[in-house]
């Protein structure tokens, strides 16, 4: 591997670690600052959101409805420097019911889950998220 190759992967590694160090501060503004405008947001068992913006969004009824802290995280980089993934574990509260989802009553939950990275300019242009949504229901139920 070049030098300039390990360093496009430590600087990737970095990006990534950085997103989910604002994550778990609650830092939602400095997560945005991460991505870019037209970031493709890819959520399990959901739509594919385009952009910025309706990144924002997701992440404000996100918060509404689940506090969230990631532990465990291990980040993993392509040789290239232009995909990751991250595996870690939520571990979250359940605060306000969401939708068609079991009514909230402040439960508790940990739930294995991982995430794929596309890379594009020094930011984060693709996030894809994936858990087991029927154990996280059958904690929360």
């Amino acid at each position: 591997m070049s030098d300039a190759e390990s360093q496009k992967r430590i600087e990737t590694a970095q990006l990534i670690r950085s997103y989910y160090e604002a994550f778990n501060a609650g830092k939602t503004d400095a997560m945005l600052g991460f991505l870019t405008d037209d970031v493709i947001h890819d959520v399990n068992q959901g739509e594919r959101r385009v952009g910025i913006e309706k990144f924002r969004a997701f992440n404000a009824r996100m918060t509404h409805h689940y506090k969230e802290l990631l532990t465990e995280i291990v980040v993993l980089v392509s040789k290239d420097g232009t995909r990751a993934a991250a595996e870690f574990n939520v571990n979250g509260t359940y605060l306000n019911s969401d939708s068609d989802l079991p009514a909230a009553k402040g439960q508790t939950y940990v739930l294995p889950a991982g995430t794929f990275f596309a890379i594009r300019d020094g930011k984060i242009a693709r996030v894809t998220t994936y858990y087991n949504l029927t154990d996280w229901i059958a904690q929360v139920a």
